[in-house]
């Protein structure tokens, strides 16, 4: 076999997150030649997907390199930790599949429509988000009343339904529903207010009481608090939540690949770049690159000691440095419990699929402790098995907030809160604390800039920034119409597009 370095490569590709592995997805069906590094022994990047032993080898791994990458302060929590009989619940270890940033894919997404037009669709298999569920707490004038989760209503017929909207409450709703479906064509109403507080505007213009804002916020999944969450930022959320239910069917409007999220497409679109001549190396990275001149071949070291010429190279920045402006950090908790927690996952119409996600927001001020402030919403998306990341009769858990000096003992808190309202027979067997940096997308075609990849839904910004680089690679006179529109392979039968050229 040749050696990497006796090749003239069109593209070296660092990295094997979903941003990369799209590109290279994308470049499959070009005749280029492209090699594509990873650092790391498995595919996927920030969005990964691991077994229990991978999840703890990757904890020891961001607790002895707190600054090469964008996790940090990783911890795991067992519960024969505390009692030796606790963690017998627990299956093997590959019994599990926990995903480092879950996701969800609206309906309405473009990355659903370019998994089809690229033909990789035929090796996902995608499982529904159902749900959506906001947190009540106690309040402290009737402490008869327990603290409960909360469906939210998905359309017209649900709120019509829900006895606990006022009628003209409702009325003032449906208004507000008309006017996002269409808030394009209505600048008048929104766009002197589009740096403005989300409550604010919703209270001014439409007359929504605080619980209804609370319903609105959550739609949005922003990570900021509803104050500092702008109009111009919720509108198209909003819009893209309610108009992607029923698209697929009755009952939801989002989805997520099976088995791993984000780490599952990327797996399938790497192996449809090596099934395209791509040459895949994993445990290699970059360690310099340099360019004598514009024209000139890109030269790249090698972190196993080869260097490489390339036309183009793409490379991800794992991270924003903690000098950078603007900074932002979140915090996340993978749990697993002991319960299905089958009430989260029932059809709430008929005929629609059963869900295998669910989504619950914690508005900020519900969840109460001596040791935190609960400023920012937390999100817990629990996942069940039906997702293939966990054994039958358990759930896998996904906390999310933005990190705070107390954003640990918060999102703990959250999941007790949650725990709570189902019962003392639903046990935290399994838990992983961490830290996460926001990333960048660096090339030498674009200019560095960043772009958040907090998003607890696929955000199709990713597409546009794989598209532009697909561009830069193949010129400025390629048929944009045609990025990622490929036929079936020919003699080739659903999934086998397997592959056996790694290096």
């Amino acid at each position: 076999m040749e050696s990497l370095s006796e090749t003239q490569w069109d593209v070296v590709i660092e990295g094997t997150g979903l941003r990369q592995s799209l590109l290279a997805l994308a470049l499959s069906r070009s005749n280029k030649k492209v090699l594509h590094v990873d650092q790391n022994e498995y595919y996927g990047g920030i969005a990964a997907a691991f077994s229990l032993q991978e999840i703890e080898e990757w904890a020891e791994r961001v607790t002895k390199e707190p600054t090469t990458g964008p996790f940090r302060n990783a911890s795991i929590w067992r519960a024969s930790d505390e009692d030796p009989t606790g963690g017998e619940a627990l299956s093997f270890s590959r019994a599990y599949s926990l995903s480092l940033s879950p996701q969800i894919i609206y309906s309405k997404s473009k990355l659903l429509s370019q998994l089809v037009s690229s033909q990789v669709y035929r090796q996902l298999e995608f499982q529904a988000v159902g749900n959506w569920w906001i947190y009540v707490p106690t309040v402290p004038s009737e402490p008869a009343q327990t603290a409960t989760l909360k469906r939210l209503p998905n359309g017209r017929e649900d709120i019509f339904e829900d006895s606990s909207i006022e009628n003209r409450a409702k009325r003032c709703l449906m208004k507000f529903l008309k006017f996002v479906a269409d808030y394009e064509n209505h600048a008048e109403i929104w766009e002197s207010h589009a740096k403005s507080g989300l409550p604010q505007f919703l209270a001014s213009q439409f007359q929504l009481s605080s619980q209804l804002q609370a319903v609105i916020c959550a739609l949005t999944l922003s990570l900021n608090s509803p104050e500092e969450t702008s109009v111009g930022y919720s509108l198209p959320r909003i819009k893209r939540h309610l108009t992607s239910i029923g698209v697929f069917g009755p009952g939801f409007g989002a989805v997520v690949p099976k088995w791993g999220g984000g780490a599952e497409i990327a797996q399938v679109a790497c192996r449809a770049g090596a099934v395209g001549g791509g040459v895949y190396v994993l445990g290699t990275g970059i360690s310099s690159s340099q360019q004598s001149d514009n024209d000139a071949p890109i030269e790249v070291q090698l972190s196993n000691g080869e260097t490489v010429q390339t036309k183009h190279l793409a490379r991800f920045t794992e991270f924003v440095s903690d000098t950078q402006p603007n900074n932002t950090t979140i915090s996340r908790i993978m749990a697993v419990v002991s319960s299905p927690l089958t009430s989260l996952f029932e059809n709430s119409v008929e005929g629609s699929p059963v869900p295998a996600v669910s989504v619950i927001v914690f508005p900020p001020g519900t969840l109460t402790n001596d040791s935190i402030a609960h400023r920012y919403p937390a999100y817990v998306i629990p996942h069940s098995s039906d997702a293939g990341e966990c054994p039958v009769g358990q759930c896998v858990l996904y906390a999310t907030t933005l990190c705070t000096t107390n954003s640990k003992d918060l999102l703990e808190t959250a999941l007790n809160a949650f725990l709570t309202t189902h019962g003392e027979d639903t046990k935290l067997l399994y838990s992983v604390y961490y830290e996460q940096q926001e990333c960048g997308w660096q090339t030498k075609d674009l200019s560095d800039r960043s772009n958040p990849s907090f998003d607890l839904a696929f955000n199709d910004l990713l597409l546009e920034d794989v598209a532009a680089e697909w561009k830069a690679i193949l010129g400025s006179d390629v048929d944009e119409s045609t990025f990622m529109q490929f036929e079936k392979r020919p003699n080739m039968d659903d999934g086998d597009d397997d592959y056996d050229n790694e290096h």
